[in-house]
């Protein structure tokens, strides 16, 4: 039986590694990719996704176009990490045109997708969460037909990579992120930013995984060479966690979606958002005691097999 996902990106090149990911594993259908600002604005996010779906020959896969700006319309500049188009700012004169992407909307096609597979299918959100919350409220019975959901973003040590305590997918949207942890009643995995960290692969592994001959892999390394020269300066190096490494932040969530093994150890707590702090705005709180009063509702990833991980990563490009 397949494994069907929805996947919600701003496609970035770490989301592009994700959807690679998923791409590339035996018995998974990706029923659709719903775009959203974040890395880059939402018209960036619509032409890189096609970008990634051209170099997998998978454009046959609906994108929908989402949110262009947070709940609350009170955008934080991305950083140049993925560079100004998300994708490394790599030209691609053969990249597909706007007149793809699918008419309806990505909170509608959220809500019409989930309902169309009631418990089968897993929501993967690897960027700032305001498609989830806009779709919740327009449809409060959504969260109770999804088989899981599974996110990239928040942090558990107060360890910020955008503000002082903030993770940039949190920290983007705040509100939203609050409305997601709080109203979606279904399993919820978090790979968040310090636990992405800990788990980081060796450059070596990087330069291996990159020398595939496969047209897939030299997409890859066009676009993912901004963010290694970035990942080795001195102001990235603050923001990693336990040493340097390849960190493809997005693929762990994506990887526990597509495989059930691939979490080893997790832990299971009330989670929230802090929305009003001066400097811990957009942070993750992990209620480890019971203050919140309420029922543990995410799934903190904390071990992971790396060895599948690698694995996985490889045949993306393969």
């Amino acid at each position: 039986m397949s494994k069907k996902l929805l996947v919600d990106v701003d496609c970035g090149v770490d989301d592009a590694q994700a959807i690679m990911l998923a791409l590339a594993t035996p018995g998974v259908e990706i029923l659709g990719i719903t775009c959203v600002h974040g890395n880059t604005t939402v018209e960036n996010v619509c032409k890189n996704t096609l970008r990634v779906l051209q170099a997998c020959n998978k454009l046959e896969i609906p994108v929908f176009k989402g949110a262009d700006k947070p709940v609350l319309g009170k955008s934080i500049q991305a950083s140049s990490f993925h560079g100004q188009d998300g994708l490394g700012d790599a030209p691609d004169p053969n990249a597909p045109g706007l007149d793809l992407v699918q008419k309806e909307g990505a909170v509608a096609a959220m809500i019409r997708i989930v309902s169309e597979n009631p418990g089968q299918v897993s929501l993967v959100a690897t960027a700032p969460l305001t498609n989830l919350a806009l779709a919740v409220k327009m449809d409060p019975s959504l969260p109770s037909k999804l088989r899981g959901l599974y996110i990239m973003g928040g942090n558990t040590e107060s360890r910020g990579n955008t503000t002082v305590c903030s993770e940039f997918n949190f920290a983007v949207d705040p509100e939203a992120a609050y409305i997601v942890l709080n109203d979606y009643q279904c399993p919820i995995y978090l790979a968040c930013w310090e636990f992405t960290c800990y788990s980081k692969l060796p450059w070596e592994f990087c330069d291996t995984w990159l020398a595939q001959d496969t047209d897939k892999a030299r997409f890859m390394e066009r676009i993912f060479r901004h963010s290694i020269e970035k990942s080795k300066t001195q102001r990235f190096q603050k923001e990693l966690t336990d040493g340097d490494g390849f960190v493809s932040c997005d693929s762990y969530a994506m990887a526990a979606a597509v495989d059930d093994a691939f979490i080893i150890e997790s832990d299971q707590y009330p989670v929230s958002i802090e929305l009003t702090g001066r400097h811990t705005r957009g942070m993750m709180i992990v209620d480890t005691v019971g203050f919140l009063n309420k029922t543990p509702n995410a799934f903190i990833i904390k071990k992971v097999d790396l060895e599948k991980f690698k694995q996985m990563m490889m045949a993306a490009l393969k």
